[in-house]
């Protein structure tokens, strides 16, 4: 892809982010790598709330969070504590996600985490990092913990913090947010009922949870590997629909 195709990927998932209600005012960020050995980055424009982004305020940042090109927006470099670790630990993280939602933080503050309670948490099951919390993420000292607690998963808990998950590409990083985000959901909403709950056998967790990454060794009768490319699709008409200035 072009720098233009990423920047209109990115800020159509500002936008969906920002239409699924995980936002929070103007704060966390979603960083994007771009292409070529310069560590270059896309990321939010410090003040804008998520609905407002498009693909040419996006701000392009090296790997200390500052800008490489003149702006007209601030940029918030200690915003970027997180997301610049992540970046250099993990080659494949090309896009940093990160949300302080409620569904999510209340799930970050519970002893056990996220739970094998449905199915969309089976995505996560054994696939989820725990960060301890340790203030806000202003010291450059928390980074390596922090990439260590992530490790090779696709998402992070960060205790008492919100949700974190990275991706390839800003589809996926966003795809596992969503059910991430849904899972945390649906875990409170069950605890909330106040009966006991139900968990499958170890087992069926991570049968489920490589049928879901399309491991095809136990992928069953039918494969359906197209799910994660249509869902995405999907959400960029959506976003396109709600924000038809998304690529200005």
């Amino acid at each position: 892809m072009t720098e233009w195709d990423l920047r209109c990927e990115l800020a159509a998932v500002y936008r969906l982010v920002d239409h699924f209600r995980m936002t929070d005012l103007i704060f966390t960020h979603i960083s994007l790598r771009l292409p070529g050995p310069e560590h270059h980055f896309l990321i939010n424009p410090y003040g804008l709330l998520f609905g407002e982004i498009t693909a040419s305020s996006l701000v392009k940042i090296d790997l200390e969070g500052k800008p490489v090109e003149p702006v007209e927006h601030p940029v918030n470099p200690a915003g970027f504590v997180i997301h610049s670790a992540v970046h250099k630990a993990r080659p494949d993280a090309h896009c940093v996600l990160h949300t302080h939602t409620k569904a999510g933080c209340a799930v970050a503050a519970q002893r056990d985490g996220l739970l094998p309670l449905n199915q969309m948490s089976m995505e996560f099951y054994g696939r989820v990092g725990y960060h301890a919390y340790e203030g806000v993420a202003l010291s450059l000292a928390e980074q390596e913990r922090l990439v260590a607690d992530l490790g090779p998963h696709p998402a992070l808990i960060l205790r008492n913090h919100g949700l974190l998950t990275v991706g390839e590409t800003a589809g996926q990083a966003f795809l596992r947010m969503y059910y991430l985000e849904r899972a945390c959901e649906i875990q409170i909403e069950a605890q909330s009922a106040g009966v006991p709950l139900v968990t499958p056998p170890p087992e069926i967790c991570e049968l489920a949870a490589r049928q879901l990454a399309g491991d095809p060794d136990v992928a069953g009768d039918f494969v359906d590997d197209q799910a994660n490319a249509l869902a995405w699709g999907a959400m960029r008409r959506l976003a396109d629909r709600i924000a038809p200035d998304l690529a200005t």
